[in-house]
């Protein structure tokens, strides 16, 4: 009886680890903005949430992929962009693996293809959520 308590009990640590580590593994996409916002910055917003929402829905629901909006004129907001080195808005596509990030700045991509050029856009950032996942 001692031992299949045991085992029951090194089974259930088992997978207690194993589910830990499932949820420190994730893609966390962050969009910092500031108070005034232009055309293209609500575009990035809109078209990175529709990504999101729309081709990581179970993805996001099991806690695989995280989407932030981050208003750096706020306390925490600002604090956050401090960390990131941001001063302005920025799209940053970042992989968390064993408690440690991995980030792929994506601001340039973002400036330049989200108002102008939506698919390219919307292709790209599912690329690189796709690819992070791995």
């Amino acid at each position: 009886m001692k031992k299949v308590l045991s085992f029951i009990v090194l089974c259930l640590i088992a997978i207690s680890v194993m589910a830990q580590t499932k949820v420190n593994d994730y893609v966390e996409v962050v969009y910092f903005h500031g108070k005034q916002r232009c055309a293209t910055c609500l575009a990035i917003e809109q078209h990175v949430k529709e990504v999101v929402e729309r081709d990581f829905a179970i993805e996001k629901k099991s806690g695989k992929v995280h989407f932030k909006v981050v208003d750096i004129s706020t306390p925490d907001g600002g604090r956050l962009a401090k960390d990131y080195r941001v001063a302005w808005a920025s799209l940053y596509i970042s992989r968390w693996r064993n408690g440690k990030e991995t980030r792929s700045d994506m601001t340039k991509f973002a400036f330049k293809n989200a108002r102008m050029n939506t698919d390219v856009f919307k292709t790209g950032v599912k690329r690189k959520i796709s690819e992070l996942l791995k």
